[in-house]
């Protein structure tokens, strides 16, 4: 793993993508603290798909439960009067 600030990312940022591309993982850094991550697109693409199959799962699994909690998840075409204190 490549690690390196934001601004030296800046000046160097194509040889940083090169690395991502070759399958290196590039850690961006702020005052030394991790805050990015650059990885190649295949990498990418295999984490998302991964997440959509996890979640498309789960949603089979619960399916119908959730729908007989009693809650309304109807969206409010509602502004709300912010003038209102919503506390009193």
């Amino acid at each position: 793993m490549c690690r390196t600030s934001i601004y030296e990312a800046r000046n160097n940022f194509s040889a940083l993508v090169k690395r991502a591309e070759e399958g290196e993982v590039v850690e961006l850094t702020r005052y030394d603290k991790p805050v990015a991550v650059i990885i190649s697109y295949e990498e990418f693409e295999n984490f998302s798909s991964k997440e959509d199959d996890w979640l498309m799962k789960w949603r089979k699994e619960n399916e119908g439960q959730l729908d007989d909690l009693g809650f309304d998840i109807t969206p409010s075409r509602e502004c709300p009067d912010y003038s209102k204190d919503p506390w009193a």
